[in-house]
């Protein structure tokens, strides 16, 4: 029946899609007009609303560049309970830039990451206080047409290819699936490691990139779990109950990863972006009572753990035996020097285009 019902939003999604469409003519034809600045701005995104895997994908780029050249990130800050721009600073937290901006700090303190709604404006204001930064990385900036950035990644998950989606709400697209034009590549995300060229070929017809277009495959790599606070435990015991708590669009990929290795895996669910409170740590301590066996570890993600953090003095109190699962993409088809140099030639050509007369 819910199916059915499914099919009473389509007229909203072609609505919705229609009203998108003409905002992005608008942009086309210069009716409104896009900033471009003088240094190189790599945008990362998607069509879809989320679970695409997008935020690993900026780690890549952050490790790949910032060893060579000053880097920044500017995101939205989804979420937060400030406005305007922000530069992450050694007292932010994720209620002040958002749950992936921290993340981005933690884990690289030696890159800037700063937060603004309004990114155009946000830009000049970045290089007014950094005048050194070399590239910025536009984090979950496609459908963000004010600024043009010089190279445009559009992520799409592999299980849910933006080909076969549809406009929100009947589906999950922020606008039409001819969005994708604007991409210079195309990242299909979260594929099994074990892709066969027959398969990647078949994805590449599917898509039908244009000729500028390149495509890449990556998969997902998890690490080895920490602890969220100091004290927790150290390691995952051999044989452990897992309780996944996460508040992540698409958690399926964590949890299947986990059986592979674990027969005791169970999920405790939060929406995406979600804020914990107390009441959520007792569920999680109730939860985790009810697993059997002698061992038992809550287990989540980066990107929640910069939200549960905000709970530390609770979670303490709690003793809460919480761990975090790290997780890197990989590119499938040996693809990552092909990518790396793509990258690498964009910024050198934009920086020498930017220094010209």
């Amino acid at each position: 029946m819910w199916q059915y019902l499914n099919y009473l939003l389509y007229p909203f999604s072609l609505l919705y899609g229609l009203v998108l469409w003409i905002r992005n003519r608008l942009y086309d034809n210069g009716v409104l007009t896009s900033v471009e600045f003088d240094l190189p701005v790599i945008a990362v995104g998607n069509l879809s609303v989320g679970g695409t895997g997008k935020t690993p994908h900026v780690e890549y780029l952050i490790r790949l560049l910032k060893d060579q050249y000053r880097t920044a990130t500017l995101s939205r800050g989804y979420n937060r309970n400030t406005k305007g721009f922000l530069l992450a600073g050694p007292q932010s937290t994720a209620a002040d830039i958002g749950d992936e901006p921290m993340q981005f700090h933690r884990k690289f303190p030696d890159v800037t990451v700063c937060v603004g709604e309004e990114r155009m404006l946000a830009v000049p204001q970045l290089l007014g206080e950094q005048p050194d930064i070399a590239v910025i990385l536009l984090d979950d900036a496609f459908q963000h047409r004010s600024i043009k950035p010089g190279l445009n990644l559009m992520v799409t998950d592999y299980s849910r290819l933006f080909t076969r989606d549809h406009v929100v709400p009947f589906g999950r697209l922020r606008e039409g699936r001819k969005g994708y034009h604007r991409a210079n590549a195309i990242i299909v995300s979260k594929c099994p490691p074990g892709l066969s060229v027959q398969e990647k070929a078949a994805i590449v017809r599917e898509i039908a990139p244009l000729p500028h277009q390149r495509v890449f495959f990556t998969t997902l790599q998890y690490g080895t779990p920490y602890p969220l606070l100091p004290g927790g435990p150290q390691q995952l015991p051999p044989g452990a109950a897992i309780l996944v708590a996460c508040g992540i669009a698409r958690p399926e990929p964590m949890v299947q990863h986990l059986l592979q290795k674990h027969a005791n895996v169970h999920l405790l669910a939060f929406p995406d972006h979600y804020y914990y409170a107390r009441k959520d740590l007792d569920k999680m301590k109730q939860e985790l009572e009810h697993l059997d066996g002698p061992q038992k570890v809550i287990l989540t993600t980066e990107k929640d753990a910069v939200r549960l953090r905000l709970l530390e003095d609770q979670l303490q109190a709690m003793q809460l035996p919480v761990m975090v699962l790290p997780v890197e993409v990989s590119f499938l088809f040996e693809a990552a020097g092909s990518f790396n140099s793509y990258i690498f030639d964009y910024v050198a050509e934009a920086i020498a285009a930017g220094a010209e007369p």
